[in-house]
């Protein structure tokens, strides 16, 4: 047993420092990228042409088709199987020469780019993204232009891909122009886009939304909720919100605009039917409305049923215990209906039988 438990520790201790001299090798390796699809040729250091080397891929042979000519390798039509830790040894005496770590991928195409402003008249952001994945690390420059003066981009700490913004002047008419340019080793690639101060304005959703049953009223819901907690200005800019709500057991949903309020009464609910509620928020002069806030359900007040009694004050109740059924008596063994013995019955009827015979 304890040999065996030797082994296993032998293997997993030479797999942990395979993996370790590979990591190491990698960090002291030199990165060639290249495009999914073309040849790419690497050169073992600065070996000259009449160099003979041997080429390995993460420590095995290279088995993609490949043509070596002196101290270079070149692979055809490489894919993302390409990728790896190539090293080259000089021949004969075998010393590694030169490590590169091959990375294949694609440029990037034009980016999509959207504004929008929840913080409404403090600033906006901007997000942006790639609709094809490039395999290899894709980097973003992000320029902001109002009135041909460049505005400052302040980068966001936790989304990669977006950027804040602050209002040059509010009620502006005049757009802000966004450039995106997305780069990496392989390529780059630009997208402007053009977006006005009242396009961008959208609220995040309400929030803390609850729906209660109002005691006594079978077709009434109370929904009370808070406004965003993101919009900095309620007052000076105050918000408008479409309530929508419908009972599980329909499809079509029933709206209600309200202006300035933080609560709500339904009137027409279905009497004992669970209810789907759901409430967007809308800056009340521009901008579009907000996604829609978490869905809450709840159900109108319904009167519990009252205990039945089986009797009133004054009432006898006059119990009546059913009588256990009879007991079934055997029949006594040679005794006839009208009380005489089977004997007896049949001497008085053979009897006349036997005169009328001698007659």
């Amino acid at each position: 047993m304890a040999n065996i438990v030797t082994s296993v520790c032998c293997v997993v201790l030479a797999a942990v420092v395979v993996v370790y001299a590979q990591k190491r090798s990698q960090q002291g390796a030199r990165i060639q990228y290249a495009q999914i699809g073309s040849n790419v040729t690497m050169q073992c250091g600065s070996l000259d042409n009449e160099a003979s080397v041997t080429w390995k891929v993460n420590g095995t042979d290279v088995k993609a088709q490949q043509k070596e000519e002196g101290p270079r390798l070149t692979l055809m039509k490489v894919d993302m199987s390409s990728n790896g830790l190539y090293s080259c040894f000089q021949n004969p005496d075998g010393q590694r020469r030169d490590q590169i770590t091959l990375r294949v991928g694609l440029p990037p195409r034009e980016p999509q780019v959207t504004c929008r402003s929840n913080t409404y008249p403090k600033g906006f952001y901007c997000s942006w993204h790639l609709q094809h994945p490039t395999y290899i690390p894709t980097d973003f420059e992000v320029q902001v232009r109002h009135n041909q003066k460049v505005l400052e981009v302040k980068k966001d700490e936790s989304h990669k891909n977006r950027c804040h913004v602050k209002f040059q002047e509010l009620f502006s008419s005049a757009p802000y122009l966004v450039n995106v340019t997305a780069v990496n080793a392989l390529g780059k690639a630009s997208k402007e886009e053009s977006f006005e101060e009242s396009s961008m304005v959208k609220p995040d959703p309400p929030e803390k939304v609850v729906a209660k049953p109002i005691p006594n009223h079978v077709r009434r819901l109370e929904v009370t909720w808070n406004s965003p907690s993101t919009w900095p200005d309620i007052d000076s800019f105050p918000l408008k919100y479409f309530l929508r709500y419908r009972p599980l057991i329909r499809d079509m949903w029933q709206h209600v605009e309200l202006s300035d309020s933080t609560s709500h009464t339904i009137t027409d609910a279905y009497v004992g039917k669970e209810y789907i509620i759901q409430l967007a928020a809308k800056d009340m002069e521009i901008g579009t409305w907000s996604d829609w806030s978490v869905a809450v359900h709840a159900t109108p007040w319904t009167e519990e049923p009252k205990p039945i009694t089986s009797t009133t004050e004054g009432e006898v109740v006059i119990e009546t215990t059913p009588s256990s059924a009879p007991p079934s008596a055997k029949p006594r063994i040679g005794t006839a209906r009208g009380g005489c013995s089977t004997l007896l019955c049949s001497t008085h009827i053979l009897l006349p039988c036997i005169l009328l015979s001698i007659m």
